[in-house]
């Protein structure tokens, strides 16, 4: 059976993760972002432990590092971006947290001309910071970066995984690390299921498509492709949120907001085509030589 492209993969893992991440949000008021956070992360480990059996007993030293670090990436990262979920809509926090993976793809550069798509990436989230008429206060525009910092770690670190432990085995390991980490600051709101099971339904979906489908999809494209172009990849990442948060949770973005995804949109697509242009300017180079 044909192995389907890795970019697909990507675009697949985005269009899952930000479907869920709406359905995330309706859950709130419920179960709290916390309690949302450590079903999601209990229930993904869970499912992945039972369907790929990793075995754990061959692991190396590294494995298990690195398995545990990612799984400090994930709880880090989802708590926080839910955290700022609380007063942000779903596409201006997405587009403040890409700047995580957008300044990975430019330490990884070390391209003079990608200071300026960093300058335009920056122009984008200080327009958000400025917009007196924005929806979203400061502090949770600040988690919302935070939470992007961790993404960018959950890239290396995914990348790491995925090349000392075959499948999705790691994955699960992972899952299950950052859903303890999680329980202190979710386990009261977690509760909230025992007298409403109905919200069980909707957790699961939530850990399906935002943590099962989406991080499988994307740790079987960081096996096929490096890190910079999967950070570049997700540049799409803003324009789903966006597309999800308008579709199921009704959230409409103002001119500003507009203008601050496309920005950023534009910087991380313009870091990719100047990297393509400068290798295939090294290979004309290499086979002139």
């Amino acid at each position: 059976m044909r192995t389907p492209p890795a970019p697909l993969l990507v675009l697949t893992a985005i269009a899952s993760v930000q479907v869920g991440s709406a359905i995330a949000r309706g859950l709130f008021d419920d179960l709290g972002a916390s309690g949302v956070t450590f079903l999601r992360l209990a229930i993904a480990a869970l499912i992945l432990a039972v369907v790929t059996r990793p075995r754990v007993r061959g692991w190396s030293a590294a494995a298990w590092r690195s398995a545990a670090l990612l799984g400090v990436a994930m709880a880090g990262m989802n708590l926080i971006f839910y955290l700022s979920l609380r007063t942000v809509p779903l596409g201006m926090a997405v587009t403040v947290e890409f700047l995580g993976p957008l300044l990975l793809s430019l330490v990884q550069t070390r391209r003079l001309v990608d200071l300026l798509w960093a300058g335009l990436a920056a122009a984008g989230v200080l327009l958000l910071g400025l917009d007196s008429t924005g929806s979203a206060p400061l502090s949770g525009l600040l988690l919302a970066f935070l939470a992007g910092l961790f993404w960018a770690a959950y890239i290396v670190l995914s990348a790491r995984v995925g090349s000392l432990v075959p499948g999705t085995g790691g994955l699960a390991v992972s899952l299950a690390v950052g859903a303890l980490l999680v329980l202190p600051f979710g386990a009261g709101g977690a509760t909230g299921v025992v007298g409403h099971p109905s919200l069980l339904v909707g957790v699961a979906a939530v850990a399906l498509l935002s943590s099962v489908f989406s991080y499988g999809l994307e740790m079987h494209s960081l096996r096929r492709i490096p890190t910079r172009v999967f950070g570049i990849l997700m540049s799409l990442e803003p324009a789903g949120a966006a597309l999800a948060g308008l579709v199921i949770l009704h959230q409409r973005l103002g001119w500003a907001e507009v203008v601050a995804l496309v920005l950023v949109t534009l910087a991380s697509a313009g870091v990719t085509l100047a990297r393509r242009e400068s290798r295939k300017q090294a290979e004309a180079v290499a086979s002139s030589a």
